[in-house]
């Protein structure tokens, strides 16, 4: 009788075991079937501030959606990574792809390789060459570097000596606000007397702000690409007792950078650039479902200052 019981309760105690491990792994299965679809995210890095945004926004956007799973991946301004990057997400076969490029014509190929091979590609902020992509979205920086311009013209009356900083010139938004802002200054007495690649990073900004006040006794105003470049330039000048002798000009506008600048009274003016990140998801779940999107969304921006930094800043008008 022992024998019997201690076997009927060794048998009992076995199934009790698979039935608990079952009971452990059944509440993982739900969130593996939630996701519908699989999305790749390529960005070309993530040492600047907006970028972080940007893949903060599409993180929020994707979670929203409950149905989407994001793959994010940092290439770290190495376009030859970002290559390879989207090669493994083609690989894998995701769904669609979102890449913000480090560079235009050298992502170009790998781009129109996935939508090639029908998988979606939404390139966001930055463009690639060519049409073979599914949907670019971003802001019209020649247009934003244009209203910059005309501002700039305005706060100094026509005429003074300006620092430019400009983004990575091998990209099209450097390319774009250094095109647009001189289109802004044109007719004007306005004088470039230095510029300068600092590849978006603050600390060239910095840097090359130096050289600047080094050569250079009187500057009215720094244009920067963005507003960390701004910034830094800021930084240098505040250190060689200079600051409040010239205005400083950035683009992004992020809240917590570029409107808190403006609002200290470091930045003169901020101009927006939305990161498109929630635009990019939601555009990604209609062409997952089937829906036809444009080819191209242009994201609106504004300015700010101190004068209308309480009020949300100014929307740019039509005519810049």
């Amino acid at each position: 009788m022992n024998k019997v019981a201690a076997r009927i309760i060794g048998v009992g105690l076995g199934l009790l075991a698979v039935w608990g491990c079952t009971k452990k792994e059944s509440p993982a299965q739900p969130t593996q079937e939630k996701a519908q679809w699989t999305i790749g995210m390529s960005q070309c890095n993530l040492g600047e501030p907006w970028r972080v945004q940007m893949n903060a926004d599409i993180r929020q956007a994707a979670q929203e959606k409950g149905n989407l799973r994001v793959i994010f991946k940092d290439a770290q301004n190495d376009t030859l990574k970002q290559q390879a990057q989207v090669e493994e997400f083609i690989s894998a076969g995701v769904d669609l792809i979102i890449i913000s490029p480090k560079e235009a014509a050298p992502l170009t190929p790998v781009v129109a390789q996935a939508y090639a091979k029908g998988i979606p590609v939404i390139v966001l902020d930055r463009r690639v060459l060519g049409d073979q992509y599914t949907c670019f979205i971003g802001a019209d920086n020649r247009k934003i570097g244009r209203a910059a311009g005309k501002w700039i013209a305005s706060k100094l009356g026509g005429k003074g000596k300006i620092v430019e900083l400009k983004g990575l010139m091998t990209s099209t938004p450097g390319q774009d606000r250094h095109a647009g802002f001189r289109e802004g200054i044109e007719g004007t007495q306005l004088e470039i007397i230095f510029e300068a690649d600092m590849k978006w990073l603050e600390p060239n900004a910095r840097k090359e702000m130096e050289s600047a006040l080094a050569r250079f006794p009187q500057i009215d105003l720094v244009y920067a690409h963005n507003d960390p470049g701004a910034h830094g330039a800021y930084l240098a000048a505040k250190a060689a007792g200079r600051e409040k002798d010239i205005l400083f000009v950035g683009i992004d506008a992020l809240p917590q950078e570029g409107q808190a600048y403006v609002k200290q009274g470091i930045l003169a003016a901020s101009f927006e650039y939305p990161t498109g990140g929630r635009e990019a998801v939601e555009t990604a779940v209609k062409i997952l479902s089937g829906q036809s999107v444009p080819k191209e969304i242009i994201l609106d921006s504004r300015v700010f200052t101190p004068e209308n930094i309480d009020q949300g800043g100014e929307w740019l008008g039509k005519e810049n």
